[in-house]
């Protein structure tokens, strides 16, 4: 029976092959596009979860006031780990964990990799294998340093290097005491090698300061300990060691990749509202697809009406026309999805670098295959339900004679599938087009400096001791036209924490971003003046004790004429010589922090180089790497745009933007599949209907218009319900940002003006096509 039943079914598919390929190909499409977000989903679930003391590390965070509201950050001072371990019996162990980046060279060959310093606990709380070494002992000399495959192989070209030497910044060596098994694709961690944090204390990097918040610190609490226990104990450690007001308190650290946003001091989302998102847009498309599989099935299904007649009266059983149907939308089903894995197979690479990741399929998934088969029998028994069980059950007198009737009434399912259908599609173009504007809206905001012809270059190797003679060269040569240094590039943070003021009250516990900066800072970084003057240690030699800060700090300060007056931070002086606008170094969607820039005595890490805007820039770029090999010959020269580092910041919000745009296209075009299919399959029906009005003359205008109209309404219906939805959803995301564009009555009225214009042309096809049809041939009787 089951094989004679796919022979049957083959042959039908056979018969009708352009209701086949055009039914299979949108199931296949909904399948593939759900499948491909599904997979990133669940890679973005599995961030750092496979950590076996996973349900004990936690991330310790600040809380503190910041520009009159309570705000949460990771960063925390260098003291706080040794001081939870040694103070508090609940802390099993912590490491500190601190971004740095060196030149590494052995023998000829040499690269540039980022890492980390630790404490030498680091290997034994997070589960990154070492394929040589003893996690244990990796990290416990100053001298040491662990590695990854990646980085042993562009060095040494081969991964056996325990106890080799490599040479960092042409100014000290370390031991391989370990080689690290490559980082896996789904952690928060990007390394290419560990140093001890005995080496950064031993090269001066390292400091006491409680006020200094500039390191991550990760903690593995006791398998006893809970950890409301944990926080109520530790929270006043800060407050209790240093001059500040500033509390901890321990954040999951599996959950910190997904929930990481803090509203009033408590978590409020992050990461895991766009993989919700993802998720929901996953069901719509496959449910869109799903509605177009069975509209197109049971819409077809109504013309084998009488083939099921003759059938029943030469004794066909109705369990055996059952099993018919259900057989052939099965096979449709599976077909599609068939085709669907090959569609992910093939784009899959493409997506990857679309979502910023890489991803694949993993075949001996049981879930995967589970969920595949379960959509596929859903979809094929639910699509052939209709047809099954309904026409399968009338008497076969009716279709012989002609009175039998399908949907016709007014409101049917299949009419509020398409409603449905093109709401969801409605809602996405919405959102997409609201994504793309509040980009659009934070790129155009003032962001305090001039990006244009500016570049940084990290002070490694001789750069520092011959920076004099590298900026007299580079200003001599006209290469560039100011440069200056600081302490992170002006499009970071590094640094942040609590200052006192003349006039400062006792009760103030406002947080302040620290930026070190060199004489020539507003001239190189293009910031605007409000009063005061830049940086001059030629004229003023005082200024290496001078400040500058921001608008925003001058109101947090509440000073109305802070020239002159000293601001004091870490033991030191400082004397405000000049008040820029406000500068955007963190995220531009966000509220502008009070910034703090201070004078020459202080260090830096990187060199800004304004170039000569009449030089080309790979002009200026070739005479700046001539002039750094000359003073700086053992490392070669590493720059980075300002500009370019800028637009990162949007690239979380850009990759939203672009996955919703995709997969909004994909579900106009899966919804214009099934559209097209109905109206072909209307037309049909409508072919006597269409020829007998053109005898009576009408025109070809009034019978397209006659079979778009019920299109169009629907579509119209689906607009008043969408845009409601979408204008709630899109509000309620806009003001988690608060720098955020309004939403415009235009946006609606151009999305439903398009909408309507896309279903018109998709129907109007198939009605010009109908209504061109010679009526001697619809009128024919068969």
């Amino acid at each position: 029976m089951i094989t004679n039943n796919l022979k049957i079914a083959w042959r039908n598919l056979g018969r009708r092959k352009g209701f086949s390929i055009l039914n299979i190909a949108g199931l296949a499409l909904g399948l593939a596009s759900a499948l491909l977000i599904l997979l990133w989903v669940k890679h973005e679930r599995s961030v750092d979860n496979f950590h076996a003391k996973g349900d004990r590390l936690y991330v310790a965070m600040n809380r503190g006031i910041l520009n009159n509201e309570l705000h949460c950050w990771p960063t925390t001072p260098k003291p706080l780990g040794p001081t939870l371990v040694a103070n508090y019996p609940e802390v099993a162990q912590a490491t500190r964990y601190a971004r740095t980046g060196f030149l590494f060279t052995v023998n000829e060959t040499q690269a540039n990799a980022g890492g980390a310093f630790v404490d030498s606990t680091f290997l034994s709380m997070f589960d990154f294998p070492l394929v040589a070494g003893n996690p244990e002992m990796a990290l416990s000399r100053a001298n040491d340093i662990v590695i990854t495959e990646a980085l042993a192989m562009r060095l040494f070209g081969k991964t056996d290097v325990l106890g080799q030497q490599v040479r960092i910044d042409s100014t000290d060596y370390a031991t391989v005491s370990g080689v690290l098994k490559n980082l896996p694709t789904n952690t928060r961690f990007k390394f290419d090698y560990l140093l001890p944090w005995t080496y950064m204390e031993r090269i001066g990097w390292s400091d006491d300061l409680w006020g200094n918040n500039s390191v991550t610190t990760y903690v593995e609490l006791t398998p006893q300990t809970q950890l409301a226990k944990a926080n109520q104990n530790i929270q006043n450690v800060s407050i209790k060691n240093g001059d500040t007001k500033n509390e901890i308190f321990l954040h999951s650290f599996p959950d910190w990749w997904l929930h990481a946003e803090f509203e009033n001091g408590h978590l409020a989302g992050g990461r895991i509202e766009m993989v919700q998102l993802f998720t929901a847009i996953a069901v719509f498309i496959l449910l869109i697809a799903c509605i177009n599989f069975m509209n197109l099935s049971t819409a077809r299904s109504e013309k084998r009406a009488k083939e099921v007649g003759v059938r029943k009266v030469v004794g066909a059983r109705r369990h055996a026309l059952i099993g018919q149907f259900l057989t052939e939308s099965i096979l449709l089903a599976s077909l599609a999805g068939a085709l669907s894995i090959a569609m992910v197979l093939v784009s899959l690479p493409a997506f990857g670098e679309l979502v910023g990741t890489q991803l694949a399929i993993d075949f001996s998934s049981a879930p995967l295959w589970t969920g595949i088969l379960g959509v596929i029998l859903f979809t094929g028994i639910l699509a052939g339900s209709y047809p099954a069980f309904f026409l399968s059950g009338f008497k076969p007198v009716k279709v012989l004679k002609g009175t039998f009737k399908g949907f016709n009434k007014a409101v049917n399912p299949r009419k509020a599938l398409v409603v449905l259908q093109f709401t969801i599609a409605i809602i996405l173009m919405v959102a997409t087009f609201i994504i793309r504007q509040q980009i659009q809206h934070a790129q155009d905001r003032q962001n305090g400096y001039d990006k244009n012809n500016l570049i940084y270059v990290f002070l490694s190797g001789d750069i520092a001791k011959n920076f004099p003679l590298i900026k007299h060269a580079l200003l001599n040569d006209n290469v560039a036209t100011s440069i200056t240094r600081s302490l992170s590039p002006v499009t970071s943070i590094w640094s942040n924490g609590m200052i006192d003021w003349d006039g400062k009250t006792p009760d103030n516990s406002q947080t302040f971003d620290r930026l070190h900066v060199d004489e020539g800072a507003v001239t190189t970084l293009g910031m605007e003046l409000v009063r005061g003057r830049d940086l001059d240690l030629t004229k003023f030699p005082t200024d290496s004790n001078a400040a500058l800060i921001t608008e925003s700090t001058q109101r947090a300060m509440g000073l109305d004429d802070p020239i002159g007056k000293t601001i004091r931070d870490h033991g030191q002086d400082w004397h405000i010589v000049g008040v820029v606008k406000d500068v955007i170094m963190g995220s531009p969607f966000e509220q502008i922090r009070p910034i703090v820039m201070y004078g020459a005595s202080s260090w830096f890490s990187v060199m800004h180089i304004k170039f000569n805007p009449g030089l080309p820039t790979q002009a200026a770029l070739d005479k700046t790497r001539q002039i750094l090999k000359e003073y700086n010959p053992n490392e070669p020269f590493n720059y980075s745009f300002i500009d370019q580092e800028y637009a990162a910041k949007f690239r979380d919000t850009q990759q939203l933007g672009n996955i919703a745009g995709l997969f909004t296209f994909l579900t106009i075009f899966i919804s214009c599949l099934g559209l097209f299919g109905l109206a072909a399959y209307m037309a049909e029906n409508r072919t006597k209907e269409i020829g007998v009005r053109k005898v009576l003359g009408a025109s070809v205008l009034s019978l397209v218009n006659l079979l778009n109209k019920e299109f169009l309404a629907l579509v119209g219906i689906a607009c008043l319900v969408a845009f409601p939805i979408a204008y709630w959803a899109m509000d309620s995301w806009l003001n988690k940002f608060t720098y955020h564009t309004d939403i415009y009555w235009w946006v609606f009225a151009a999305i439903g003006l398009g909408v309507l214009l896309i279903a018109l042309l998709t129907v109007s096809s198939q009605a010009i096509k109908a209504a061109l049809t010679n009526p001697t041939r619809s009128l024919r009787d068969e």
